[in-house]
């Protein structure tokens, strides 16, 4: 009776023992996730304040804050799994299988990160261009690890997924610096044309908006010969901040002035003969 009591009481004291230890281990491990998350915050603040003061491409900023913030906590989800005693060599497998795992169940996410590191090689837009693409239209805000954010001009924000946008036509309308907006209008045959042109010039050169040096000063010529109408074009060039500006807002003072100069709407018209 009494080696039988001597071996639960030996059981027992070797199960505390154990359990001791590892909750000493497993509070330390926690104690090191808190501390850790909290420097890696401070180190992740610190390093967006560095990229804001050395002028760091803001294409580019990011892709490195997303990517440094995952190296650093693997590493530290590396350096708990050694406070808690598990062996560098199995835990290396053991990540190598869920990174396996993970990369058969987001192989979508996968081609994303792809398409991503596609876009800032290749860089066929950077943050703040004003690009057409996936039916969003409107200003790059952000280039991230997975997806690409596009404000639209009617503050809507696209969030567009990068193979999306490397999978589709690409239309980038700030790489020149300035656009062209194609404004037709048309008179009645039998109008002067001539004055019909120094009007619609005269507001163009007048536009505070509309850019007048060089390759992109304004011009109005004649654009096609209608059944009913012949049909002009107005053509500013524009910065891109001041599109829809231009766009809206100087075709209604070319409106306005043609109206204001008589030149009438270029309705359908028919010349009827009567012969007995």
């Amino acid at each position: 009776m009494e080696t039988f009591t001597e071996s639960l009481k030996n059981f027992y004291n070797t199960i505390s023992a154990g359990l001791g230890n590892w909750g000493l281990q497993l509070i330390g491990a926690i104690a090191a996730l808190i501390i850790g998350l909290w420097v890696i915050r401070m180190v992740m603040n610190g390093i967006s304040k560095v990229f804001e003061k050395r002028t760091i491409d803001e294409t580019l900023q990011p892709f490195l804050l997303t990517t440094l913030g995952f190296i650093l906590k693997l590493l530290l989800i590396i350096s708990i799994a050694g406070i808690v005693g598990l062996p560098m060599a199995s835990f290396a497998a053991l990540l190598a299988g869920v990174g396996l795992a993970l990369g058969a169940a987001f192989n979508g996410s996968l081609g994303h990160i792809a398409s991503g590191v596609m876009l800032l090689i290749f860089r066929p837009f950077k943050v703040g261009d004003l690009i057409k693409t996936n039916g969003a239209f409107g200003f790059v805000k952000e280039i991230s690890v997975f997806v690409t954010v596009i404000e639209t001009f009617q503050n809507e924000t696209e969030i567009i997924p990068n193979s999306a946008i490397t999978a589709n036509k690409i239309t980038n309308l700030t790489k020149i610096g300035n656009l062209r907006i194609d404004m037709p209008f048309a008179i009645r045959y039998g109008a002067d044309i001539t004055k019909a042109k120094e009007i619609v010039m005269n507001i163009l050169k007048n536009d505070a908006n509309v850019l007048k040096n060089g390759n992109v000063a304004p011009r109005v010529a004649v654009n096609n010969l209608g059944e009913n109408s012949v049909e002009l074009l107005a053509l500013p060039y524009v910065d891109c901040n001041n599109y829809w500006d231009v766009f809206w807002d100087t075709r209604q003072k070319i409106v306005e002035a043609l109206g204001n100069a008589g030149y009438e709407a270029p309705l359908p018209q028919r010349v009827v003969t009567m012969t007995k």
